[in-house]
């Protein structure tokens, strides 16, 4: 799932971010209203944290922008306006959620999955291919019943691969959808965590699940070998 973090704030941005990082969500950050809005006509984003009192053009200017347009990724919008004449307005110009500051960077998460599962009915609390069952709720891994220990990055990689099973898929798709703008310090990142993550999920396994199609990309599918 890839994320953008709306804040002028550096303290608060830098927060977010790494929260939302170390939840396995690839995040993008912008400062202003005008890099958002930038980065909005370049990236097809799952969800964006939009803070109400940016530079202009200010979150709520955003959020009424982005819904005449068509857009319709869900905004949590975050503010220190805590009236609720002001959630009232921030709900009524297109934002699907409102969090007030201060607030806990466990609420804030929780909402964060609350309105992914809500844009996407397809998102099912388990996915599976053959006998590997993702249980992303408690962010757990089996494979034919025993539990499989993933760094964050692979339960994002495998997280990836199951919503688009029996689907090749390129690197540019997981380079845009697993990591983020941070991403490019190390040319083959994304071939050592396929790497890594076909050892724990298809090590001494007969009908394995982890493809690599050459010059296409990979495939997440059961073919008995």
């Amino acid at each position: 799932m890839r994320l953008l973090v709306v804040e002028d704030n550096p303290e608060m941005a830098n927060l977010l971010t790494n929260v939302l990082r170390d939840a396995c969500y690839a995040v993008d950050r912008a400062s202003s209203g005008t890099e958002a809005a930038e980065l909005v006509d370049l990236e097809d984003y799952d969800l964006i944290l939009l803070d109400w009192q940016i530079p202009e053009p200010t979150g709520l200017d955003l959020v009424q922008t982005w819904r005449r347009q068509g857009l319709q990724m869900p905004i949590l919008m975050l503010s220190v306006r805590d009236d609720v004449e002001d959630r009232i307005e921030g709900l009524d110009a297109g934002a699907d959620d409102y969090l007030t500051k201060p607030f806990s960077v466990g609420e804030m998460l929780a909402r964060v999955r609350s309105l992914l599962r809500r844009r996407e009915k397809r998102l099912q609390s388990q996915l599976s291919a053959g006998d590997l069952v993702m249980d992303r709720s408690r962010r757990q891994v089996t494979v034919a019943g025993r539990p499989v220990e993933l760094s964050p990055r692979e339960f994002a990689l495998l997280e990836y691969l199951l919503t688009r099973k029996d689907e090749v898929v390129t690197r540019n798709d997981i380079e845009t959808h697993v990591w983020d703008a941070s991403f490019g310090s190390w040319a083959n990142v994304v071939e050592v965590t396929v790497h890594r993550l076909r050892k724990k999920i298809d090590y001494g396994r007969k009908d394995r699940l982890l493809h690599t199609v050459r010059g296409a990309g990979y495939v997440l599918r059961r073919v008995r070998s």
